[in-house]
């Protein structure tokens, strides 16, 4: 035998062994492989399309980079999935006949659906707005709010919210501003600046506002962040405001918190709002003791940095928790509408690194990625077409049917290790190899669920669950749910 075979035979060998060394140690949950193993994939032609049925069977051997899967090591709860629902957003979807609309609705947030529920407004414009505005416009300082009105939102934004939240009853709704009035800002500008201190008291004012004319309009809101990407102001591009750590620590702990607790609004604080690489950051927010007191959790972007922050952040923080803020496609992609296998790819790893939730940007927009007044072309979770309103489907909306149309809220993601073919033998958590990335979900009715995304060639994978084996043939660039109960 060459040497270089006898090397490659050694660690498959040894990898093979420190799977079933595992697989043993892994408690049979009888429950977990009792019924048939039902099957949805897309790939090529397939979307989310019903495959044959798998079956568990006894494990006559383990391969050397099985999944083994551990539903009794469970991690964070799951709250949901869903888009933006952005001034963009809701005027694509007030244009079409109102015939058109509810099966568009009834498709992505009906539970019987895609059964989005974890959906994200905008407090004002954002740069997917038709223009740019906030709910208190002044030349002069309005620090009384005299002039606060949401009258803007009323034509078309609000009753588009009404309909998504009788469409789905289950929504959570957050809202992110990305600019306060310009009058409380460094150049007086919606575009860019950065937040004044003088301006805390009635900017927390303002929030309380927001919420309570949303509430008297039939509309809930669930949380709130305080800045949609506290550390940028996109060069005075798009609505935006800069707003340095010590500042946001001092507005919540000593101005928004206080505020929404004396008016008996529940609604949770999220903070920082931005990219993985700012994880530095959202510990030190956590570490001042006051903030820690009114801040439910971090929500994060995915545009730079690595997932493995939120697990850096939680492990020093267990009590706070992570949410998926933001992250859509590029309407001008070639593979806008089948890179469904990088969005699953994403999204495991998000998953794996205790989000509770996934939020897409825009859920709606025109075939251009319109409306828009910022300088970024991205594209909707589905793109409408003026006139004919056809509707295309991104690969991220149909990423995002291997989460939504499986996984409840309530149910708990739990660890699928990946077993390294390596002379010492061992477990990488979450991880087969570069182009295969897979998570686990335990529903609150004991279902599991896995969903698996290979970016890489064909391949067999094995799941490996105590004793019990299962072996899955995955096509090139492609995403699989597995449910069972």
């Amino acid at each position: 035998m060459r040497a270089s075979s006898r090397r490659g035979f050694l660690k498959a060998a040894s990898g093979a062994a420190a799977a079933l060394a595992v697989a043993k140690a892994v408690p049979v949950w009888a429950a977990d492989t009792a019924g048939p193993v039902k099957v949805w994939a897309t790939y090529r032609d397939k979307r989310h399309a019903v495959a044959e049925s798998l079956s568990w069977r006894p494990a006559q051997g383990i391969a050397a980079d099985a999944i083994v899967l551990d539903p009794g090591t469970t991690k964070q709860e799951i709250l949901g999935f869903g888009g933006a629902l952005t001034d963009a957003t809701c005027y694509v979807l007030s244009q079409l006949p109102a015939a058109e609309r509810e099966a568009v609705m009834h498709d992505l947030f009906s539970e019987r659906e895609m059964g989005l529920n974890v959906c994200r407004t905008c407090i004002g414009a954002s740069d997917y707005s038709r223009s740019a505005y906030t709910f208190d416009e002044s030349d002069t300082p309005d620090p009384e709010l005299k002039k606060f009105s949401i009258d803007h939102d009323k034509a078309y934004i609000l009753p588009m919210l009404r309909e998504v939240r009788k469409a789905n009853p289950e929504m959570f709704l957050f809202s992110s501003p990305w600019t306060p009035p310009g009058w409380m800002k460094t150049g007086s500008s919606m575009l860019g600046g950065a937040m004044r201190k003088h301006s805390y008291e009635p900017y927390a004012k303002y929030f309380l506002k927001f919420l309570e004319e949303y509430k008297s309009e039939g509309v809930r809101i669930d949380a709130v962040t305080v800045q949609n990407e506290v550390d940028a102001d996109q060069d005075s591009r798009m609505p935006a405001c800069l707003w340095g750590q010590e500042y946001e620590i001092e507005f919540v702990k000593d101005h928004l918190g206080p505020t929404l607790r004396q008016a008996g609004f529940k609604t949770k604080i999220w903070v920082l709002d931005h990219n993985y690489n700012l994880w530095g950051r959202a510990m030190a927010e956590l570490s001042d003791p006051k903030a820690y007191e009114y801040i439910d959790g971090i929500a994060w972007h995915p545009y730079v940095g690595d997932a493995t922050a939120m697990t850096r952040v939680h492990e020093a923080f267990p009590e706070k928790n992570a949410y998926w803020t933001e992250g859509g496609p590029d309407i001008t992609a070639p593979d806008y509408s089948t890179d469904w296998a990088k969005w699953g790819e994403i999204f495991n790893g998000a998953l794996n690194n205790w989000t509770r939730s996934i939020t897409a940007w825009n859920v709606a927009l025109d075939e251009k990625g319109n409306p828009n007044i910022g300088p970024f072309p991205c594209g909707g979770m589905i793109t409408i077409e003026n006139g004919s309103h056809k509707v295309t489907k991104s690969g991220q909306y149909l990423a995002f049917a291997h989460y939504s149309r499986h996984i409840r809220r309530g149910a708990k993601a739990f660890a699928t290790n990946g077993v390294e073919a390596a002379s010492t033998g061992g477990l990488i958590e979450n991880k087969v190899s570069k182009s295969l990335t897979h998570a686990g979900f335990r529903n609150p009715d004991g279902s599991i669920v896995i969903v698996l995304a290979n970016r890489g060639d064909e391949r067999r994978v094995q799941l490996v669950h105590g004793a019990q084996g299962l072996d899955v043939d995955l096509p090139a660039d492609s995403l699989f749910t597995l449910q069972w109960s």
